[in-house]
């Protein structure tokens, strides 16, 4: 028989070293993809930006921020200098013509479309001696924690 408590104590070890796991991997992949990002000529912060706006589509200034976690006076320097770069433009919505919407422009799109399929071409090579099985299985479990941690 196992001693009362010996369950939790193993959980709370495996949950220790999953984090840790998932911990080291995100390092490893924002090291990764600031690695490739060197290549262009965007900043670690424009990069989440240009992410933001390619998955979510045009979005205020105070919209943006909140995603990032920035203030409004540091998101509109960035994106400043995104506009100066021909990333994004600033567009008034046609509903209301004082609110602004930051739109992502074609070269802004490009880069990010680029530094994904970099990004991804960079798992493929690490996952390569991984059976299809395992893959499919890795993506159906991250799948899974994904959407309990978005409360779906």
């Amino acid at each position: 028989m196992k001693p009362v408590g010996a369950d939790k104590n193993q959980g709370l070890e495996t949950v220790a070293k999953i984090e840790k796991d998932l911990r080291y991997i995100s390092g490893i992949i924002k090291q990764k993809g600031r690695e490739i990002l060197s290549h262009y000529t965007i900043t670690p912060p424009q990069f989440i930006a240009l992410q933001w706006l390619f998955e979510d589509g045009d979005m205020t200034i105070g919209e943006l921020s909140n995603k990032m976690f920035l203030a409004c006076s540091t998101t509109t320097d960035l994106v400043d200098r995104m506009e100066k770069n021909q990333l994004v433009v600033r567009v008034k919505d046609p509903n209301d013509r004082r609110v602004v919407r930051i739109h992502l422009l074609d070269e802004g799109e490009r880069i990010i479309d680029e530094v994904i399929k970099k990004r991804q071409l960079y798992l493929q090579e690490v996952l390569k001696d991984f059976s299809d099985n395992e893959i499919g299985s890795l993506r159906e479990r991250l799948s899974k924690l994904h959407q309990e941690m978005r409360g779906e």
